[in-house]
């Protein structure tokens, strides 16, 4: 038979209502009530209905958070900050995965809504207006990554894209690189315009022709697709930019199975800075956005709106720094350009 919050009184001495300002962390109880309430609750081994409790009461301690691909290791050091964060604020967390296709965003925001979140970090470009605005009405909060500007109940967090481009670029011309391809995603989507931009007008600040853009999908096989093509190109590039990790492992992959040595051949840097930088074989160059932390942020920045009394949002800074790897070297002798 389950354990209520009634069995829990009993065993405490205490009314039901104590126990759930307990279990709350509000109204104002005793240290020694506190610690009776918490023996009988560890006693009887009793775990609050935080659903239940959120249902009664039209609201939560639960935060949620939406990406697009929780495939890609970005994302996971991304949750965990959010969750470490939101612990320390005691908050739980729910978390959806959109795949990147707008059916399940919509699916996601629903599913936030059904469960009464106090706040969703919304950490995925495929949304839509109005969902987001069904969100807002209900006073919920909302940070987004680098796609609306701040208002009420709604704060951003923009990272430094183009800094990040910047020294990625500037690395592999200090090498002598002058032929420099792009490895993109989904061109429809912002965050992902905002990188290709910050390469195209990096390579013209340098005086250098943007080398192929070449399409991708932000995922290992759309990489793999791009290295394949890097290889059919005439002239070939001496280096890959591209737009994510796993992009470059795909990158990385179809050169090695061709032939080409990385970084002899051609040098290959990626952008996020996963797990996958240190792993590859050779280690990756890449551009660390310091996806914890962003986590971490999103959590702060959720904590912030959904406590105060006049929520109304700001910009928060994420920086891009340049981790340099094994995956980039100087270019080979017979492919230098002036």
């Amino acid at each position: 038979m389950a354990v209520t919050m009634h069995d829990v009184a009993q065993l405490a001495g205490v009314s039901i209502a104590t126990v759930s300002h307990v279990l709350s962390s509000t109204g104002r109880i005793t240290p020694r009530t506190r610690r009776r309430v918490l023996a009988a609750v560890k006693k009887l081994r009793y775990y609050p209905n935080v659903h239940a409790r959120s249902l009664a009461t039209q609201s939560s301690r639960t935060l949620g958070m939406i990406v697009s691909d929780i495939a890609n290791p970005f994302f996971p050091d991304v949750i965990k900050g959010f969750e470490r964060r939101a612990h320390q604020f005691k908050y739980e967390i729910i978390v959806s995965n959109t795949n990147y296709a707008p059916s399940l965003m919509r699916r996601a925001v629903r599913r936030m809504l059904e469960q009464n979140v106090r706040g969703v970090a919304i950490v995925t470009s495929e949304f839509s207006r109005v969902l987001i605005e069904d969100i807002v009405e209900r006073r919920i909060a909302v940070a987004f990554l680098d796609l609306g500007p701040v208002g009420e109940h709604v704060s951003n967090i923009k990272i430094d894209y183009f800094a990040g481009i910047q020294q990625a670029v500037a690395h592999l011309y200090q090498l002598g690189h002058r032929r420099i391809a792009f490895a993109g995603g989904r061109s429809k989507f912002t965050n992902i315009m905002a990188r290709q931009r910050a390469y195209v007008e990096c390579m013209q600040a340098l005086g250098l022709e943007p080398g192929p853009i070449l399409p991708g999908n932000q995922r290992f096989d759309g990489g793999f697709a791009a290295g394949l093509a890097v290889l059919r190109a005439s002239p070939r590039p001496t280096a890959v930019m591209a737009i994510n990790d796993l992009t470059a492992a795909g990158v990385v992959k179809a050169l090695h199975q061709n032939g080409l040595l990385i970084p002899r051949d051609v040098s290959v840097v990626g952008f996020d800075r996963t797990c996958l930088a240190a792993y590859l074989t050779p280690s990756l160059t890449t551009v660390d956005i310091h996806p914890e932390l962003l986590g971490r942020i999103a959590a702060e920045a959720l904590h912030e709106l959904s406590s105060s009394l006049k929520p109304r949002g700001r910009e928060y800074s994420i920086p891009a720094d340049l981790v340099l790897g094994e995956s980039t070297g100087r270019v080979p002798d017979s492919s230098t350009v002036a």
